[in-house]
């Protein structure tokens, strides 16, 4: 570890769970990289994920962005693909795409996809599937209501699923961004998976929540304090 990431360690308290605000001050203050860092939160969740039932995945469109420009490839064709370009996606198309993805082209962010294309995509669950790109209705990315899709995407759409472990990850936007917007947003993306809570789910739901910069360390979060 290098001498600042040792210094921003040692402000941190592992064994206190820090108010929202203060651990917003703390993720800006301890940011050391010479880069913009995302701000990312880490949801330790009351489910098994080997139940297909308690699996917890969604999408929310966070009120102040993530401070990044989301490049989106949208699989359409005829009026959806019109709609897609009018609504802004920067790739359109469909087997023309999926050949050059096959090819190793992988210079987008998102995809979304209209329901009857999903037997050309469907080929790529190797590639995108990995990488987190699959479309998926449940997270609103197969759907015929492409314009809106694509809008709320490059507003700032979050995508959050457990992982094994039980825990979600989601960034919140930048460090740059001023404390306030990174409160509204993580507590947005909280309602968001409160709501999202499985009927199967029994005992307590939201267990532990941590924040960090890209290179930072995790701060504990009182759960109360932003839910």
């Amino acid at each position: 570890m290098g001498k600042k990431h040792i210094s921003a360690k040692e402000k941190i308290d592992r064994t206190k769970q820090y108010d929202i605000k203060e651990a917003v001050e703390l993720v800006k203050q301890s940011a050391h990289a010479k880069f913009d860092e995302s701000v990312d939160m880490a949801l330790n969740l009351g489910v098994d994920p080997r139940k297909s039932d308690q699996i917890v995945r969604g999408s929310v469109v966070l009120p102040h962005g993530l401070g990044k420009k989301i490049r989106v490839l949208v699989f359409a064709k005829g009026e959806k693909a019109a709609e897609a370009r009018d609504a802004g996606a920067d790739y359109v198309g469909a087997e023309d795409l999926a050949e050059k993805i096959q090819a190793g082209w992988l210079d987008f962010d998102k995809v979304v996809a209209t329901p009857d294309i999903m037997g050309v995509v469907g080929r790529l669950g190797k590639i995108l599937g990995p990488r987190g790109l699959m479309p998926n209705p449940k997270s609103g990315t197969v759907t015929f209501d492409i314009a809106k899709a694509v809008r709320d995407i490059s507003a700032g759409r979050a995508d959050y699923r457990t992982d094994k472990g039980g825990v979600v990850h989601v960034s919140i936007g930048k460090v740059s961004f001023d404390s306030e917007k990174l409160i509204d947003n993580a507590r947005t993306v909280v309602k968001a998976v409160e709501k999202a809570k499985p009927s199967s789910s029994k005992g307590k739901y939201l267990k532990k929540i941590s924040i960090s910069s890209t290179m930072g360390v995790g701060i504990p979060v009182n759960v109360s304090s932003i839910s």
